[in-house]
């Protein structure tokens, strides 16, 4: 299982990644695998304030749906438009051309709640 060093992590399976006062998430490669083939991603938060751990959209799998939970307190800006005509690059690159949404984080002392990706490792591997 691919598991990023440079990224931070939530017990809900999504990864976060700074860049600047902005913010990348995404789903890990673990959540893509346990989920399948994606075929649908809804984000209708946009231009919203989302606080963390609250729903900022979901993801709909051939088998399932699954609600994508906020890591950090953040204002969604921008969801990956290339998910619109092609979701399933999540599955096929989850930390790279599969982003989800980008945020501009409210608190960026946030992050520091989050598990690294040893944490990361050790929840997934249990």
């Amino acid at each position: 299982m691919n598991v990023p060093e440079n990224l931070k992590y939530t017990k809900d399976h999504e990864w976060i990644r700074q860049e600047k006062d902005v913010a990348v998430i995404g789903i890990t490669d673990y959540a893509q695998s346990e989920l399948s083939d994606i075929v649908f991603v809804d984000v209708s938060t946009v231009g919203e304030t989302i606080k963390k751990s609250e729903v900022f959209g979901f993801l709909e799998a051939v088998k399932t749906v699954s609600d994508m939970m906020m890591p950090v307190t953040g204002e969604v800006l921008e969801l990956n438009p290339e998910l619109e005509e092609k979701p399933e690059v999540v599955n096929e690159d989850p930390y790279g051309e599969g982003w989800i949404i980008k945020i501009k984080p409210e608190n960026m002392e946030d992050f520091n709640a989050l598990l690294n990706a040893s944490e990361y490792k050790d929840l997934i591997n249990k």
